[in-house]
């Protein structure tokens, strides 16, 4: 495989103190803590989109660009269920990229995986049987890559954290037929804007909703969506529901 000059992640080892909290954040698995220190696993696993900077807390970890293996996303994913089956008590496994779809169908390139049983057997004192409609993971803004390939076509759903407490029925509102990112602008870190114009920019989106909080500071996740959509060029379908500290809609 001919190496190409491109972006990928570089690790200061001096400055690693081993924490880990950098790893969980790959979703491709090209983070690994080895005799003590954070080390990129395989160049071929890293996609160099930075994901993981955020959670350093030491400043350990830079995007350069050097001569590096290309990306390769089939077995950065093949990396990652072989390293869950494997090692399943170890690590942690939050942010690999899961699909969720019915045997029936699904989504191309994506391994069907069961989340939770399609209905759950309740007695009549519990009321009628359930079925979770969730249907990918991650759901953090920061975690979900841009070429997470149940992004293609999706009908997307991006909600402030705090919406999904607030609102009675809200799975059952925003989650069937969706694909969702939660996330909280006004204590993450993460530029969202800068996330949502790469997503826009590579991922065929359908539509756009935007589920935020009355209070103003949940105004931010409004403004991150609008410009990464602007900065990207594309014209979606797009509607924002606001949602009161109640409950109720608008």
């Amino acid at each position: 495989m001919a190496k190409q000059k491109r972006k990928i992640i570089e690790i200061n080892e001096e400055l690693c103190n081993g924490c880990g909290q950098c790893v969980p954040s790959c979703a491709e698995g090209a983070l690994a803590i080895i005799d003590g220190k954070a080390k990129v696993v395989k160049d071929m696993f890293c996609d160099g989109l930075g994901a993981c900077l955020g959670d350093c807390p030491t400043g350990a970890l830079k995007i350069v660009e050097r001569e590096a293996d290309p990306f390769d996303e089939e077995a950065a994913m093949e990396h990652v269920r072989r390293t869950r089956e494997e090692k399943p008590s170890g690590g942690c496994p939050g942010s690999a990229l899961h699909s969720f779809a019915p045997a029936g169908g699904g989504c191309p390139g994506s391994a069907l995986h069961a989340f939770v049983p399609e209905a759950q057997t309740a007695s009549a004192s519990e009321g009628p049987a359930e079925q979770n409609s969730l249907g990918h993971w991650p759901v953090k803004i920061r975690l979900v890559p841009a070429h997470a390939p149940f992004l293609n076509g999706a009908n997307l759903v991006v909600a402030a954290d705090c919406t999904a407490v607030a609102v009675k029925d809200f799975h059952d509102r925003f989650v069937p037929g969706n694909v969702v990112m939660i996330g909280c602008p006004k204590f993450d870190p993460d530029d969202y804007a800068a996330k949502f114009e790469e997503l826009f920019s590579n991922a065929n989106i359908k539509s756009v909703t935007v589920v935020r909080m009355e209070v103003p500071c949940c105004q931010g996740i409004v403004g991150a969506v609008r410009k990464g959509l602007e900065a990207s060029g594309k014209r979606l379908p797009y509607q924002e529901i606001v949602v009161g500290r109640q409950g109720e809609l608008s």
